[in-house]
């Protein structure tokens, strides 16, 4: 069993990849730092809005900014020491593998279905050593006991499955947070597993 401060030391040299700084990807950051995760890769191309205040770790007066840049700002000011390597741009086929290449973890964090495939299929087919932590339905509230994890190979699915985005069902700071949470836990098991199987080859 790992101390506080082994957890710690382990984590710090650990990068984890979060594609999106939406709801899912914003939130699962904020815990990664505060977890003592030591560098970050995030990219988004999207700017806050009023509509993401109610899920999303943004804050009124942020409205306007770059997500990626509000985020950063968010993020050293829970732990300053944390390196965050931010872009500002949209996740595509072309720039996977430069962003997200040297992670030891890579989360997915997208609120649209087509990019998430995207990524998927791409981590999937060009990357299949880097786990990939994605996540499928978190729309409304309730329902909390569909929440599961579902593993294939180094792919592992976080969220209920089912639930979609609706008018009627949109998402809601809660589940978003608990699914977000998720993700960030599973990357959290991964990369002390890692570490352990390392020294277990040594």
């Amino acid at each position: 069993m790992l101390n506080f401060n082994q957890i710690k030391t382990i984590l710090s040299k650990k990068v984890v990849g979060i594609a999106g700084a939406g709801g899912l990807g914003s939130n699962c950051a904020a815990s990664l730092v505060r977890s003592g995760l030591g560098k970050l890769i995030i990219a988004d191309f999207d700017v806050v809005s009023q509509p993401n205040l109610n899920r999303q770790f943004y804050f009124h007066d942020q409205i306007g900014m770059n997500k990626t840049d509000a985020l950063r700002d968010n993020l050293l000011r829970i732990n300053p020491m944390c390196l965050l390597q931010i872009h500002n741009t949209r996740v595509t086929e072309e720039n996977i593998s430069l962003l997200f290449s040297v992670c030891d973890v890579v989360i997915e964090a997208f609120d649209d279905a087509e990019q998430k495939q995207m990524l998927i299929e791409y981590m999937l087919t060009n990357h299949p050593n880097i786990p990939l932590i994605a996540a499928s339905g978190m729309a409304g509230c309730g329902n909390l006991e569909q929440i599961s994890l579902i593993q294939s190979g180094n792919l592992i699915i976080c969220g209920d499955g089912s639930s979609e985005v609706s008018y009627d069902n949109p998402p809601m700071a809660p589940k978003v947070g608990i699914v977000s949470n998720m993700q960030a836990d599973v990357a959290l098991q991964i990369l002390l597993s890692q570490n352990e199987n390392e020294n277990n080859t040594k």
